[in-house]
This record gives C-alpha cells, sequence and structure tokens, in this order.
C-alpha cells in the first residue's frame, strides 16, 4: 500500500515535545490524530496508524512529518 507523507504545521516547543515522546517510545495523540485527520481531508483513506518520521530544520516554519498508509484507489 503507498504512504501518504503528512505535514503538520508546528511551534518548537511542541516539535521538541513530540520529538522527546518519539525517542522514549511514545506517541503524541494529538499530532497522530491531526495527522490521519488530515489523510480524510486529502480525499484519502488512512490504512493504519500515522508513522512519525521527524520534525523539519525550518528556520521560519516547523513541521510534523508522518507517514500514513493509505489504501489505493480502486474502482471496479
Amino acid at each position: 500500500m503507498p504512504l501518504l507523507r503528512v505535514h503538520l504545521a508546528t511551534d518548537r516547543a511542541t516539535a521538541r515535545r513530540v520529538l522527546l515522546l518519539h525517542q522514549g517510545g511514545r506517541a503524541h495523540h494529538e499530532s497522530r490524530e491531526a495527522a490521519r485527520e488530515q489523510v480524510w481531508r486529502q480525499g484519502r483513506t488512512p490504512a493504519g496508524d500515522p508513522v512519525f518520521v521527524g520534525v523539519t530544520n525550518g528556520r521560519r516554519d516547523l513541521y510534523l512529518l508522518y507517514d500514513v498508509e493509505v489504501y489505493t484507489d480502486t474502482t471496479p
């Protein structure tokens, strides 16, 4: 199944918190749900849980990166 990369705008404090949680083997539930909602808004159906990939290294705009496995669009 294909992966969809989701970029969620965030601030430095939240990015740091999400990264520390991930490094500790835990998940930031709010951002995972936001990634799932973003997939739905793009008209795709999530096939699994969002997987945290990292944080962009932007000076102005920071984004949390998630990969979400999605179902392929099939038409009979």
